[in-house]
């Protein structure tokens, strides 16, 4: 016996470059479940000072969407791609902690998820463009990396801001 198809499911949906707020729009207009985290973020000018809502996770609103529907986020060429949720469960607990992240008010900003022998990329600082692996995630103080040089190993203090995750 074969499982039902499921009336809707749940999307990770990758937008276009500075898109998801008009796609998180265009699900409000479809009456579609969706998610688009915000927060708050302020910019200091000469002699002014700007606060504006900007997206949490820069290029992606959560959906859940009818899948006889599906077709119908793809209308406006907003979406890059829609990518389904496998563990629902799980992901739907993650997006209630997200919820609550966010209406706390509470500074935050997202970091890559770094764990021991995971490659990244440093992005940002006099080391920029090296690449090597994490040892330490855990050091309070910054993430330190091995670069390997002349087949020995360099532990660096990275900040986790300026480091990329690799594939």
């Amino acid at each position: 016996m074969t499982d039902p198809v499921p009336e809707s499911v749940w999307l990770v949906c990758h937008t276009r470059p500075r898109c998801e707020k008009k796609f998180a729009a265009l699900m409000a207009a479809e009456h579609f479940e969706h998610y688009l985290a915000l927060i708050t973020s302020v910019r200091r000018y000469r002699n002014q000072t700007k606060r504006f809502t900007k997206p949490l996770f820069p290029g992606y609103v959560f959906a859940r969407v009818p899948v006889a529907l599906k077709p119908r986020i793809f209308q406006q060429d907003l979406l890059a791609r829609a990518i389904p949720v496998a563990h629902e469960g799980e992901f739907l607990r993650q997006l209630e902690d997200v919820k609550a992240i966010v209406a706390s008010g509470l500074e935050l900003s997202v970091m890559p998820l770094l764990t021991k022998g995971r490659r990244v990329k440093v992005v940002g600082g006099p080391l920029h463009g090296l690449e090597g692996l994490v040892d330490d995630p855990s050091n309070p103080q910054g993430v330190m990396i091995t670069v390997d040089v002349l087949q020995q190993g360099l532990l660096v203090r990275m900040p986790a801001e300026h480091l990329l995750v690799l594939p």
